[in-house]
């Protein structure tokens, strides 16, 4: 049962580190995001490798 708990526990960790990433990301004006070389359109991808590692 602690592992469930620990999992779920985990889950909603990654989940809250992704969104605070990608709003912060796709709130960046144009020219920010130019400045370190993304994209504000790439904010979903960035942050899902950023918190879960690179798609498959």
């Amino acid at each position: 049962m602690l592992t469930v708990i620990h999992n779920l526990k985990e889950a909603a960790s990654r989940r809250s580190r992704y969104w605070q990433i990608r709003d912060e990301i796709a709130g960046m004006t144009r020219r920010e995001a130019a400045d370190i070389g993304i994209f504000p359109e790439d904010a979903d991808r960035i942050a899902w490798e950023a918190v879960y590692g690179k798609a498959a």
